[in-house]
């Protein structure tokens, strides 16, 4: 029962608990969104008897649940009895800046479906504030960028990835500049660009869409075979020299499609290393998408 890692992710809507919970995702956690409370115990008595397959889970538990997040007291009360022990983490952010992320991804808050953010937030702070206080660590995204938010988050909890090569694969922009962390950088602005795809340039490079229009090209399947052979022959060389941490930069134009359909794909093929642990992030991807063609540039063809 010891060997089970409960982790349970709350806080601020628009805080970033999504964030979070990819990020427990590429750790190698079993990731549950939105799980009723009551529903808690009976998730753990699962856990206890998967023979270890489940021995290491993040939950995300928040206002969402509606009424019945009134059960999380007693449902933390049936794992303490169970002898689970349970982390925390509280995601928090100033309210000017939850307002403006609210209006730039035009969500709704679960707690003012047509009423006023502002009066919502207020809200949810009171009904979190016990919460909050109980809470093993919070955590303030109001000026910390998605990469630092991993980050922080593999450095509490990716206890079980010491030893292995921690590889960050990132997608970014070249007209928003080089991430100054990168260790090796890729520029795929010679593969078709969906951007010039009138039904496909509001989109991101994680909507299907995208990456089934991009290996439709056999330039990007080939690129992504190249580029993943490569760094099968680096990252044994890189364990032997005892590097911790690489970071691989994808980059095209503005670092919402190409770079970040290849970003995934290729971190998908790193995953399959043993003594590799893989995350993702998009630094650019959710940067303004732009609304016109520039004058005199054509299309790529369906």
């Amino acid at each position: 029962m010891q060997d089970i890692q409960f982790v349970i992710i709350t806080g601020m809507s628009g805080a970033g608990k999504t964030r979070a919970i990819q990020v427990f995702e590429d750790l190698g956690y079993f990731c549950v969104d939105n799980l009723p409370p009551a529903l808690l115990p009976k998730f753990a008595e699962m856990c206890l008897q998967s023979n270890g397959r489940l021995n290491r889970v993040a939950l995300v538990i928040d206002i969402r649940g509606g009424e019945f997040f009134s059960d999380l007291w007693g449902a933390l009360a049936e794992l303490e009895d169970m002898h689970i022990t349970y982390h925390i983490v509280f995601l928090e952010a100033d309210d000017e800046v939850l307002v403006r992320r609210f209006k730039e991804t035009r969500r709704r808050h679960p707690l003012a479906p047509q009423g006023s953010v502002t009066d919502a937030i207020r809200r949810e702070r009171q009904l979190l504030q016990e919460l909050r206080g109980r809470a093993h660590r919070i955590i303030d995204t109001t000026n910390l960028a998605p990469q630092e938010l991993r980050r922080e988050l593999g450095d509490l909890f990716g206890g079980a990835n010491l030893g292995k090569l921690m590889v960050t694969v990132m997608s970014f922009g070249f007209k928003h500049g080089l991430p100054q962390d990168a260790d090796l950088v890729f520029d795929v602005r010679f593969l078709p660009n969906p951007f010039y795809v009138d039904d496909l340039r509001p989109l991101d490079g994680e909507d299907p869409r995208v990456r089934e229009y991009l290996f439709r090209w056999p330039i990007t399947r080939l690129t992504i075979r190249r580029m993943s052979s490569f760094m099968d022959f680096l990252l044994p060389h890189y364990l032997v020299e005892g590097k911790a941490q690489l970071v691989v930069a994808i980059g095209c134009t503005g670092g919402r499609h190409r770079s970040v359909v290849v970003a995934e794909e290729l971190a998908r093929r790193l995953r399959t290393h043993e003594q590799v642990a893989v995350m993702v992030t998009h630094r650019d991807m959710d940067k303004e998408a732009p609304d016109h063609n520039p004058a005199g540039r054509k299309r790529s063809e369906l």
